[in-house]
């Protein structure tokens, strides 16, 4: 009966340690009541030995990638180890049909053989400092347009002070909507180069079917190193740059993992919205996510049947196929969780609770029947942003619009300085959108398509009277009406054809642009949406951020001893947990499910693999990268915190040593950007042993494996 008692004390315990835990936290504001709760999960390191000012710490290992990643330093020459999907973009345009690395990999055997990528960057935190009070003292009694004007003073004036002197650059960044404000420090690394990456059927395996599930089989990772100037200084790309001597870098664990390993994540989850009002999350599960998954949904049918027919259209849109498709799955996932979860309901639950509390508090009494009048104005027009920017600005074909507009509006002010500038920057963005003309096919029935959409689902006093034009103009009905006007669009518009499209650019004349039957569509609705929604939606947005900042400030008053964290904002943050699975799922997944699921799905080519990796599965030649079963994992959960922005974050053991890369999370806690499910919420992580292994046995690429600290 003791041992029994025993039993069961002992699983009550490792239960509630393993339970998820939510928090993106700031890492140099970690409290005892964090800390001890970190320990008590199994962390090993102080405080200091996550962050530190003066001393090599992990936050210096931790690496911004391209402004919309994460990636880790994982040797003392700059290696840098992220996602495949992180780095995707940049090797497609590394990519031909001539030398196809994105679909061969690549593996550079020395620093010679390393490619340079353009428009690429990583960034460290050099320093963070609290300047909530001063931001405060300026803000005090202004209201919400002049704080706002107030504010990006003040940044500009705080940014310059900190950065005086240096190479540096800074940002300052609002916390908790508002109640707080910090300056970060970072310095900029823009000569980047590629040094290994698997072929997309190992670094994307089990592509959209599998994203954002689990079992997950996928070789989730890049490596690229960071360069430096021979005096240490970020430069731009030079052959006589030198690799970057890191002030720290991560050590490998090779042990493998288990259940109830400690796991830590930091890294730079994107946003979230934890302190949503219930009303947004309403519009969110019933309006805005269907909205943006339908319109999406329409650009990657169009570009999929193109791409299926040609290698090099294929590689030039993969870049932008992979990146609205991860966020059309998203959305989908979001709205029904949001529902399966019953999000609005337990906001509805928190907000009884406030309002109760508030009742004797004159700041906040009014608080929540203030929301619901906002929310009460802006819902009817809440589409119309969506569907301007997700659709009506969507194809191709706007946004060279866009580009010729903004030189347009620079040709106005009579700077012809400013008018070449901007022509290099628009001709080099433009880079990024391939115009060929099955790319110009594609985008016609976009264009259509989303025309079709618009008048389907926006209410007729809501519709530009412009559009109600081309509708009574153009055809007996409004889908042949729809129909005539895109090819006509198409046929006469300077912007439906690259070359000349680019050649307008470079010598823009008004009278060609103001005449352009594609320029006259943009500027209708754009006329349209800014007369009649620009400074309702503003107003909205004005209301609710105040409305948000006095709810956060309220919620710390009624809670006083709870340790709140700041919603995801692209800053530095850190997740603690534990290596943990969820529902009947298994913990981890090894090769030999790659190989079945390539056998089940053998007619998907999302499945297919190459014969090098068959050869080497035959072999079972996995050495020190086998389990204790002699098998090969591949990938595991774990319950952290993570938002878009930390794929590619390092998956750290109570030691600061890498067990893993996050690259994903599950279907179930999609819901996750607004409310946090403890019961379901995980991370999906690839193994580091399935990494290592791929660089050595299938990259054949030991230079690499040699330049890491590897803990057997």
């Amino acid at each position: 009966m003791k041992k029994l008692l025993i039993g069961m004390l002992s699983i009550v315990v490792l239960t509630t340690n393993l339970r998820a835990d939510e928090g993106m936290w700031l890492p140099w504001l970690l409290k005892s009541q964090t800390t001890e709760a970190m320990k008590k999960k199994g962390l090993k390191l102080t405080p200091d030995q996550l962050y530190d000012l003066n001393k090599s710490s992990l936050k210096d290992a931790i690496v911004w990638f391209g402004g919309g990643c994460t990636g880790e330093i994982v040797s003392p020459n700059g290696l840098v180890l992220t996602n495949h999907h992180c780095g995707y973009d940049y090797i497609s345009k590394l990519s031909s049909s001539a030398d196809n690395i994105l679909d061969n990999g690549f593996w550079a055997k020395n620093y010679q053989e390393e490619r340079p990528v353009a428009g690429l960057s990583v960034t460290f935190v050099v320093r963070v400092d609290d300047i909530t009070k001063e931001v405060l003292d300026a803000v005090k009694g202004l209201n919400e347009k002049d704080r706002a004007e107030k504010l990006q003073q003040l940044y500009k004036t705080i940014t310059d002070r900190v950065t005086a002197g240096t190479h540096y650059e800074a940002q300052c960044r609002e916390m908790y909507k508002g109640n707080a404000y910090y300056v970060f420090t970072f310095e900029r690394f823009n000569d980047v180069r590629l040094v290994g990456t698997p072929p997309q059927n190992i670094g994307k395996f089990g592509g959209e079917t599998d994203n954002w599930m689990w079992p997950r089989h996928t070789g989730d990772f890049s490596m690229f190193r960071v360069y430096m100037s021979k005096d240490g200084k970020p430069a731009k790309y030079s052959a006589d740059n030198i690799p970057l001597k890191a002030k720290h870098h991560l050590p490998i664990n090779l042990k493998g993992i288990k259940s109830g390993d400690y796991a830590m994540i930091m890294g730079f989850p994107g946003r979230t919205n934890r302190y949503e009002f219930s009303q947004g999350v309403k519009i969110a599960t019933d309006l805005v996510d269907p909205t943006i998954v339908a319109l999406r949904e329409i650009r990657l049918k169009a570009w999929k049947e193109e791409m299926n027919k040609d290698t090099d259209i294929r590689l030039k849109l993969s870049g932008n196929y992979a990146s609205i498709s991860n966020y059309w799955k998203y959305f989908r996932g979001e709205a029904e969780q949001l529902k399966n979860n019953k999000v609005f309901e337990l906001k509805q639950k928190e907000e009884k609770a406030f309002g109760a509390w508030a009742t004797s508090k004159p700041e906040y009494k009014n608080l929540l029947s203030d929301v619901a009048k906002a929310f009460g104005e802006y819902q009817p027009i809440s589409l119309q942003s969506i569907y301007l920017n997700e659709g009506i600005l969507a194809p191709t074909i706007m946004k060279y619009v866009q580009y010729a507009s903004m030189l347009e509006d620079a040709k106005k002010d009579g700077d012809a300085t400013k008018i070449e500038s901007l022509k290099t920057r628009i001709l080099t963005a433009t880079g990024s959108l391939p115009y060929d003309e099955p790319i110009v096919k594609a985008d016609k029935k976009i264009f259509k398509e989303i025309l079709l959409l618009y008048n389907k689902n926006i209410a007729a006093d809501q519709k530009a009277p412009y559009f109600k034009e081309v509708i009574l103009g153009y055809g007996k009905t409004p889908e042949e009406a729809i129909a005539n006007y895109t090819d006509f669009v198409f046929e006469n518009s300077v912007f439906a054809n690259e070359g000349m499209a680019k050649a307008f650019i470079s010598a823009p004349r008004s009278s060609i642009l103001n005449n352009d039957i594609a320029f006259k569509h943009f500027d209708a609705f754009r006329k349209h949406y800014n007369a009649t929604y620009k400074d309702k939606v503003a107003d909205y947005y004005e209301k609710t951020g105040a409305l948000g900042r006095l709810y956060i400030k309220g919620l710390m008053e009624m809670q006083p001893n709870k340790e709140f964290y700041a919603d995801a904002n692209s800053s530095l943050r850190l997740t603690y947990g534990n290596v943990q699975s969820y529902m009947k799922y298994p913990l981890y997944t090894t090769l030999d499910e790659v190989i079945a699921k390539n056998i089940k799905y053998k007619d998907n080519p999302e499945f297919a693999i190459s014969p090098r990796l068959l050869e080497l599965y035959n072999k079972k030649d996995y050495g020190r990268y086998a389990d204790k079963n002699g098998k090969l994992p591949t990938c595991f959960l774990s319950n952290n915190d993570i938002t878009g922005g930390n794929s590619g974050s390092p998956v750290i053991d109570g030691e600061g040593r890498i067990i893993g890369l996050a690259f994903d999370g599950n279907w179930e806690a999609m819901s996750g950007n607004i409310h946090f499910d403890p019961k379901n919420k995980r991370t999906i992580n690839v193994d580091i042993r399935y990494v290592l292994w791929l660089i050595e046995k299938y990259g054949e690429a030991g230079n690499i494996i040699n330049e890491m600290t590897i803990v057997q």
